[in-house]
């Protein structure tokens, strides 16, 4: 049986972050439920055959599982690897629009190229043009 993955994260400004994700690193909005105080409930981001989900942080019984990297001290736990056919590209695109850039584009012993930068919540995210399917 095959398994499909798909990354989940929490965003105090999940409105904020479904726009600059979508500026910033190219996803696209596949699908986005409002909430009741006029935020977003869940929103489904896609890149490539890529998607994510992500939703408010809040008191569920699922929040009390996951953090926003803000309430764990500003470090994240998990980060997402996504594959680009242009790093440097993708980087200046994601620089321009706000990321911080945690490493700069580099080649990988392993083959391929990698940067690593975080969004304005904290999260940090992995883009390289190594494809380990291939």
């Amino acid at each position: 049986m095959g398994a499909t993955i798909i990354p989940t994260l929490r965003y105090d400004d999940p409105a904020a972050a479904v726009d600059w994700l979508c500026d910033a690193f190219g996803f696209a909005r596949h699908l986005v439920v409002p909430g009741e105080d006029g935020g977003i409930a869940h929103a489904q981001l896609t890149l490539g055959d890529g998607m994510i989900m992500l939703g408010s942080s809040g008191d569920s019984a699922f929040d009390r599982l996951q953090k926003t990297p803000q309430q764990v001290g500003g470090v994240g736990t998990q980060s997402p690897y996504i594959i680009v056919d242009d790093v440097d590209a993708h980087c200046r695109r994601a620089r321009e629009a706000g990321a911080r850039i945690a490493m700069l584009p580099e080649d990988q012993d392993y083959g391929g190229r990698l940067y690593s930068c975080l969004d304005p919540e904290g999260h940090l995210w992995n883009f390289g043009s190594y494809n380990p399917w291939t």
